[in-house]
């Protein structure tokens, strides 16, 4: 049984110091998490170590390993990870500490993968993932500390962490966030009530997603569909429960490009990257971009043109928009021949539906169904049961005609 344990009462941590106690403890080393309320100007800050500390520790002088979250540094505008005192991520976060009232978040490690999320329950609403290449198999104890202003924190929660893959499936509302764009901390949703999504609103979704690449040498993590991937391309997808894709070696701007191509027909690209999205697109097979990129790059070369500057060019696959249903959402270069074989033998499921007096009718995805269906995606996505569990069940409807339905 896990660990738990939760300070009802409010605490104020004045300036450069550092609250500790045993009931501050991960129930087992490198593997825990904390949820908590905050109230602060700027600089809510949490230390993770080996062992507690003192009242006047502060992290920029601990030579010990640990690593340390600032939400809301400078002034409010940024979100900080911190290993052994060097900066690992710095990146745009307006807003997220409020002097005014409690704000609730957490903050989850599991085996170097540090993830951070606003809300009550761990694991939703997820602002920000980092995984260590090197992790630290030994913090456990969680220091609530600040930095030139006053941090109130109450309703502290100790809990704990789910493992990677459980973090990364769950049906996270994923507010995206890089060092060259403010972060969103609204959650995606529909444009209305009647608006039907597209593919291109889970371009790095945490919704539905059941893959991730991490990316780089800043081993950034991105959420994907294996689905839409593996009806695009050649994908590595073996398993049945998570997937994971290391890139080491390619930059996130190459591989937005090439996840936007898939997900939206089209994507632009700095001219000097063109080379390393034809060979990323190579590798996993997408072969309408790679004759987009190979057609670019004849051009420049017959025009003497190409070259390592920065200019951006557009790429954009042809034949897209003419599917025999005007209204199909799947406006991008996916196979929607594949994505009726996923339906008939249940490949990448996610949702086992049942219709009552018939037993199970359909292994689906419920991306696809979402984006034909504004209702069941509500179901999917609102905190109703159907939201949490891999099976649906229908009543009073023909399992044929339904069947129908799905494909």
């Amino acid at each position: 049984m896990g660990f738990v344990e939760e300070i009802k009462r409010s605490l104020t941590v004045a300036p450069f110091e550092c609250a500790w106690g045993e009931e501050l403890r991960f129930g087992q080393p490198g593997r825990g998490c904390v949820a908590f309320e905050a109230s602060a100007q700027n600089d809510v800050t949490l230390v993770f170590r080996q062992q507690p500390g003192s009242q006047h520790y502060h992290y920029k002088m601990d030579s010990s390993r640990h690593y340390t979250v600032i939400l809301g540094s400078h002034r409010n505008k940024r979100l900080r990870i911190e290993v052994d005192g060097s900066t690992v991520v710095d990146v745009a976060a307006l807003g997220l500490c409020c002097s005014s009232s409690f704000q609730a978040y957490w903050i989850s490690i599991y085996d170097g993968l540090i993830s951070i999320g606003q809300g009550r329950h761990p694991n939703t609403n997820l602002l920000f993932q980092w995984l260590d290449p090197d992790p630290n198999p030994n913090v456990q104890y969680v220091g609530l500390s600040s930095w030139d202003k006053h941090v109130g924190y109450r309703n502290v929660s100790i809990l704990p962490a789910a493992p990677r893959n459980s973090i990364l499936w769950n049906h996270i509302k994923h507010a995206y966030a890089d060092s060259d764009q403010r972060l969103c901390c609204g959650k995606r949703g529909f444009r209305d009530d009647s608006d039907q999504r597209l593919l291109a609103d889970f371009l790095e979704s945490w919704d539905f997603s059941d893959a991730v690449f991490v990316v780089g040498i800043e081993r950034k993590v991105v959420p994907a569909h294996k689905i839409v991937l593996c009806a695009s391309g050649d994908f590595p997808f073996q398993i049945a429960e998570g997937a994971t894709i290391e890139l080491p070696s390619v930059s996130y701007p190459v591989l937005h490009s090439l996840l936007e191509y898939i997900y939206t027909g089209s994507t632009q690209i700095a001219e000097w990257l063109l080379s390393s999205l034809l060979e990323l697109s190579s590798h996993f097979k997408i072969k309408s971009l790679v004759k987009c990129c190979e057609e670019i790059i004849d051009c420049l070369e017959v025009d003497n043109k190409l070259s390592e500057s920065g200019r951006i060019l557009k790429l954009s696959g042809s034949g897209f928009q003419d599917h025999k249903f005007g209204s199909f959402p799947l406006k991008a270069p996916v196979d929607a021949q594949k994505i009726g074989q996923f339906l008939a033998n249940g490949k990448h499921s996610d949702i086992n539906i049942h219709v009552n007096g018939h037993g199970l009718v359909a292994k689906g995805h419920k991306l696809i169904l979402s984006l034909w269906s504004v209702p069941l995606a509500k179901m999917f996505t609102n905190g109703m049961k159907e939201s949490s569990t891999s099976d649906v069940f229908f009543k009073d409807v023909p399992p044929e005609a339904f069947f129908c339905l799905l494909q």
